[in-house]
């Protein structure tokens, strides 16, 4: 589903034998932190969404505090052929009931422009308190 993401932003194929190997390399590394669904059609897989999920550090004087936990959804991705049919719904409606479900403090993202009115549906609102360092 990421190859087929960014070829799609690419307007083309992309030559790239090397990236199945490089994303399974980093797939096992980060396994250990996200939450991963994949929505299929029979056996082809139509879309995609992972949570990274922080824990946040514990703190002096609350020993009997479970250290919050927030997920930031990422890489959501509908095949072009399946958007608009519930797919993408279905997929954050996971992410969102498995927050709800294991006490998730709060749910981030960064949306591009058009799927704002899409989470907005699902309950995301814009929030200011995040910060953010743009990197060169």
């Amino acid at each position: 589903m990421r190859r087929a993401w960014a070829e799609e932003q690419a307007g083309q194929a992309i030559a790239d034998d090397g990236f199945e190997a490089r994303f399974g390399a980093w797939f096992e590394t980060e396994a250990d932190h996200r939450v991963t669904w994949l929505a299929e059609l029979g056996e082809r897989p139509v879309g995609m969404l992972n949570m990274l999920v922080f824990t946040r550090m514990p703190r002096p004087r609350h020993p009997n505090d479970k250290p919050a936990q927030w997920g930031y959804v990422a890489n959501v991705y509908v095949d072009r052929a399946r958007r608009d049919a519930g797919v993408g719904r279905v997929l954050l409606a996971a992410a969102t009931s498995y927050a709800d479900e294991t006490g998730l403090a709060r749910l981030v993202l960064s949306p591009s422009e058009r799927s704002v009115p899409f989470y907005e549906r699902a309950g995301f609102t814009t929030d200011t308190t995040l910060m953010v360092r743009h990197v060169r």
